[in-house]
């Protein structure tokens, strides 16, 4: 007898849809059966007709514990992302207080969040340099690196650009050295890239200025970001990956020039790999303008051509990923009345329609197949961070990890109601097509019909790659 059978569902991975019942046993795939098989199971979930895929994994996301728990929690980060149809998420090393830099912090953390996640979850460890010559500030951790990479961190997560005192900015010194004691291990090493200099210069000349309209401060928020920002940042990474044989992965790519600059290196056989984000691929730099600090975040969003380019890099393979980079604030931190955009908090609340918004896009928008989401938010992610094996793919003996969605049935979101701890959000008032009936993790129902399931509070189990 197996303890969980999905019947009636639409199996989705990255090449095909077909018909099967899916049989969990012990929390792992143990069959998956021809329609109509006769098998008995304690539970029997009846995925009528809709899509079922293997668990979504969210391979970037800020759950900021410990530290900004004003922000967000493990708890109400994580209930909010088992709602959407997520089983594993990756958390960035950051936005925490302490960040994640060394062993003495990854025990606090997993002392800390390990008791209440409903998701299962990896982590990201953090890479960073010397923020300045104070004997009390954070150093360079290139020391800690090996003993973050034994205790099972997915990846190690570093920004090009200025990031202040609890999560300082690595130089190139930093990038190479990382990637060269990483390199045994084969780790993989992700960046933030936006390059120091130019962002520095071109927020301070606009800063200084006076009397700027809100459209103005906006404008100037946009430029201090653009993408050459951003594209020299990249090939600058990436010329480190190319000196050193290291796994690089460029993070939240907002830029068709700056794909192509990843693509270039991938033909060129270098160990790069790349993501992006549903705001990229479906909000340009007009919706800044309209929505202010709610919809800041950096790399800001581009041009609607730019946008709409984005996407053959994602079709081609070049961007591997998609990642909701979830950065909730408080309320107050995103308030157009009392934060103009520069005051504003740079990051957005985003899990909660991760899959949501992501489907509407694909299937409904671009009339483009479902097995486009297996492909960049389960079979990819699972493979480069390590957890293929295990997550990802409806594979005999991987965890049990089911998300049914209902393509046709109708979601809207509507701040007030989300489960996150800030409830601002740019994407409020969206609608779509595209709903997450049921999230199952390793053969447990954590969330039904987008609602959590408060039994499932402390349900989610720390991941490591697979060597």
């Amino acid at each position: 007898m197996y303890d969980l059978l999905i019947k009636n569902g639409r199996l989705v991975t990255p090449d095909r849809i077909f018909e099967a019942e899916i049989a969990i046993q012990d929390g792992k795939y143990a069959a998956f059966l021809t329609p109509g098989t006769e098998v008995d199971a304690k539970e029997v979930i009846d995925a009528e007709g809709n899509l079922v895929f293997p668990g979504i994994i969210d391979c970037h996301a800020h759950l900021n514990e410990p530290g900004f728990e004003y922000r967000e929690d493990f708890e109400t980060g994580s209930r909010a992302a088992v709602a959407a149809g997520c089983t594993t998420l990756i958390d960035m090393p950051l936005n925490n207080d302490p960040s994640l830099m060394n062993k003495e912090i990854f025990d606090m953390k997993m002392g800390k969040i390990s008791k209440h996640s409903y998701v299962d979850f990896g982590l990201w460890g953090g890479l960073v340099g010397d923020f300045d010559d104070a004997p009390d500030s954070v150093k360079n951790n290139m020391a800690d690196l090996e003993d973050l990479q034994k205790l099972g961190v997915a990846a190690f997560k570093g920004f090009t650009c200025p990031n202040g005192p609890l999560f300082p900015t690595v130089n190139l010194g930093n990038v190479r050295k990382a990637l060269e004691i990483l390199k045994p291990y084969n780790a993989l090493c992700g960046f933030h890239c936006e390059e120091y200099g130019q962002v520095l210069e071109m927020e301070k000349e606009a800063k200084a200025k006076e009397g700027l309209s809100r459209d103005e401060k906006i404008r100037a928020f946009l430029d201090s970001h653009d993408v050459w920002t951003e594209y020299v940042a990249t090939k600058n990474v990436i010329d480190m990956a190319r000196a050193t044989g290291g796994r690089v992965h460029i993070c939240h790519v907002s830029h068709p020039m700056v794909a192509q600059v990843v693509k270039d290196a991938q033909h060129e056989g270098l160990p790069i790999t790349a993501e992006t984000c549903p705001h990229y691929l479906g909000l340009t730099e007009d919706f800044v303008f309209e929505k202010g600090a709610p919809a800041k975040c950096t790399p800001p969003m581009r041009k609607k051509e730019d946008m709409e380019k984005l996407w053959d890099y994602v079709l081609d393979g070049t961007l591997s990923c998609v990642g909701s980079d979830h950065s909730p604030a408080a309320d107050e931190e995103k308030d157009n009345e009392t934060r103009d955009i520069w005051k504003a908090w740079g990051g957005l609340n985003s899990i909660q329609y991760f899959l949501p918004m992501m489907f509407d896009m694909v299937v409904h928008q671009k009339n483009l197949s479902p097995t486009l989401i297996a492909k960049v938010m389960d079979y990819n992610p699972a493979k480069i961070f390590g957890f293929y094996g295990r997550k990802g793919a409806f594979e005999l003996g991987f965890d049990g990890d089911v998300v049914i969605l209902d393509p046709e049935k109708e979601w809207k979101c509507e701040q007030d109601k989300l489960y996150t701890k800030g409830h601002v959000s740019c994407f409020d008032g969206f609608e779509g097509k595209g709903t997450p009936t049921c999230t199952i993790i390793r053969g447990r129902v954590v969330a039904k019909d987008g609602k959590y399931l408060e039994e499932a509070n402390g349900y989610g189990e720390y991941v490591t790659p697979i060597q």
